[in-house]
């Protein structure tokens, strides 16, 4: 076990071990998005029956990353950081490789799920290390920007990598690709970076990771069967009744526990309870939007997996526009109109998006929506994290980013299993009365639609609770702080 400070001298190790954590984080986070693409592949190879059936593909991976990170986390302090790190580098190694070889819709699903739980206990525990290494402000913001840099860069090429490996090869090898990554950071890392563990002995809170991730699974399951039963049937009125018990246990035993997963005042604080919430919404419009999108240019516009691949690299260049401009607006314009301006900008975009037509050319159709929302997406990410961890310290920073990047990945599950469900039911509504594609670009025009709608009303949340705002009490031991005006 090596301790913070010995850990920090080994300057002539730390760019190198910096270059394989973001390697490592580039490969997690491509695989938000790596299956988007290859939807319509998957679905003809595997035999998935429903839109709602296929997007477990993508949700499987957003409820496992999300729903176990915070437990992850706790775990790599109490572990060790590399030991966890490399425990989720392996385990995701070998669901890759299990994805890549599936023959049924469930193991595909399954795989995916096994691949986000590797993630939750990588990602935290590469963060740490991180942190540990460099432990200079400058040096570790500097770190910090590489690392959310290369994190941003994985969430658009995933799009493009997933077009380019299934338009000229095949599905399977988005997910084969990711073990030379996994075998490079399992043979570098244990030579670069010693361990390090917490010298405080923390406990783990297994009957809130239990019960939270119980709560949302059941939650998105209930909301994807939704697009293939009524609202009264079992199959989801069930899961919903049963979500609701399992959250309310949560609340009841983190409002309990000594060493809660979350705990309760911090999320009090009303800073960053804006910022989780409005989270929750941007990530539910814009990972729905990238899979309703990316199904709707190849199933209805003709694009071929390649085509619609190259068709999403402008929103990476939109999205570092955006975050290009994010921290010069923060300083002119104060964070809560930084945060207004980019709701807007994204929920413009999204309408643009609602109003494709079959008949549209990409320039005239598809082009402007994506650089729009993205220019806005872009300007609201840094900013929505600055929010999510202002007024914390060094003992409770780690909390604020972890809960902001749990929130992010459900939020990315339910907003697909609801907009999914929206757009399912008007196309199949439609189904006997006009063409199928035109009975698809109604659902989906309609999912984007409600998807704008939630962007703007995180713009009047952060407008009316942010605006209110001067200052706080100080931080107290449960983790309110004082808040720099917005």
């Amino acid at each position: 076990m090596t301790s913070a400070s010995t850990l920090a001298t080994s300057i002539g190790r730390r760019r190198p071990a910096l270059l394989v954590l973001c390697f490592v984080q580039f490969m997690l986070v491509l695989d938000d998005t790596v299956v988007n693409v290859a939807l319509p592949s998957i679905r003809n190879e595997l035999g998935f029956t429903t839109a709602a059936g296929l997007a477990w593909t993508v949700n499987a991976y957003f409820l496992a990353f999300g729903g176990l990170l915070l437990l992850a986390g706790r775990a790599a302090d109490l572990l060790g950081r590399r030991r966890v790190f490399l425990s989720g580098v392996a385990l995701f190694g070998a669901a890759s490789l299990a994805c890549g070889a599936a023959q049924e819709p469930w193991q595909l699903v399954a795989g995916r799920f096994v691949q986000g739980a590797g993630a939750a206990l990588a990602s935290p525990a590469a963060m740490s290390l991180i942190t540990l290494m460099f432990p200079g402000p400058e040096e570790r913001a500097k770190a910090f920007g590489v690392w959310g840099g290369v994190a941003g860069l994985g969430g658009t090429m995933g799009l493009v990598i997933s077009g380019a490996l299934t338009g000229l090869a095949s599905w399977r090898w988005i997910f084969l690709i990711n073990l030379p990554v996994a075998a490079l950071a399992l043979a570098l890392l244990p030579r670069l970076v010693n361990e390090s563990r917490a010298n405080r002995r923390a406990r783990l809170d297994m009957p809130g990771a239990v019960l939270g991730t119980g709560a949302v699974v059941s939650l998105v399951y209930g909301l994807l069967q939704a697009g293939e039963s009524p609202w009264a049937d079992v199959a989801v009125a069930g899961p919903l009744l049963l979500a609701v018990v399992l959250a309310l246990s949560f609340l009841a035993v983190e409002s309990r526990v000594a060493e809660p997963l979350v705990p309760l005042p911090f999320l009090a604080f009303r800073t960053r309870a804006v910022a989780n919430v409005t989270s929750l919404l941007f990530s539910a419009a814009f990972y729905a939007m990238a899979f309703l999108l990316m199904l709707h240019m190849q199933t209805v516009l003709g694009y071929g997996p390649l085509k619609a691949g190259l068709a999403y690299l402008p929103y990476g260049a939109g999205i570092l526009a955006g975050m290009w401009l994010s921290s010069r607006a923060v300083i002119r314009f104060r964070l809560r109109w930084t945060l207004v301006a980019s709701f807007l900008l994204c929920s413009a975009g999204m309408l643009l998006l609602a109003g494709v037509e079959p008949g549209d050319s990409y320039a005239s159709g598809v082009l402007p929506g994506v650089l729009v929302a993205s220019l806005g997406g872009g300007l609201g990410l840094p900013a929505m994290t600055v929010a999510a961890v202002t007024g914390t310290t060094e003992e409770n920073a780690g909390v604020g980013s972890a809960i902001l990047t749990s929130v992010q990945q459900v939020g990315g599950a339910v907003g697909l299993a609801v907009l999914v469900t929206l757009a399912t039911r008007r196309s199949d509504a439609l189904t006997d009365s006009t063409t199928p594609p035109h009975a698809a670009t109604e659902g989906f025009s309609l999912a984007l639609t409600v998807a704008a709608v939630l962007l703007a009303l995180g713009a009047v949340l952060i407008a009316t609770l942010l605006g209110n705002l001067r200052r706080a009490p100080a931080e107290t031991a449960e983790g309110v702080g004082e808040q720099v005006t917005p």
